[in-house]
């Protein structure tokens, strides 16, 4: 595989971890979870998570461009990569964000990473290609920025 097919399949799961650092649930089991951990337990554990979400992604992707035949020569068209995004890092994310949130956020600012996370994922669910653009420009730039303030750095972290 070319190095460039290979650096976007890592963006793609850098995104994905990053959402998954950072989303919110919707239903009502989030209301209801309330932490016993502190803010150091919290992020040890979500970044734990991050960490093997990232690694679950990365794997999937490989096996996603080996069954597809991409390589240097054949890249995958958008309709490809969106079908990647849709079957791989969307779920991936969202099985994150439920285990980061399932950990219970300990304080308001980590309530306001899984949000914006949540809605990254929302956005990224609506129209997939937005999950292919540049870490900065794409729907989880919010998350990013407040999970690497928060602690989360595995979960904004590419794997190199």
């Amino acid at each position: 595989m070319s190095k460039r097919f290979i650096a976007l399949l890592a963006a793609l799961a850098a995104l994905a971890l990053i959402v998954a650092g950072c989303g919110s649930g919707s239903d009502s089991t989030s209301n209801e979870t309330t932490s016993s951990l502190t803010k150091a337990e919290f992020v040890k554990q979500g970044n734990a998570i991050c960490a093997k979400g990232s690694k679950e992604i990365n794997e999937g992707f490989e096996k996603f461009a080996k069954e597809n035949g991409f390589s240097e020569k054949k890249q995958p068209s958008k309709a490809e990569l969106e079908e990647g995004i849709e079957s791989i890092v969307i779920p991936g994310v969202r099985k994150e964000i439920e285990g980061i949130r399932a950990l219970g956020p300990p304080d308001e600012e980590a309530e306001a990473v899984l949000d914006a996370a949540e809605e990254g994922l929302e956005k990224g669910e609506e129209d997939p290609s937005l999950l292919a653009k540049e870490e900065s420009a794409g729907p989880f730039a919010k998350a990013n920025k407040l999970s690497r303030e928060y602690g989360l750095t595995k979960c904004g972290e590419e794997e190199g």
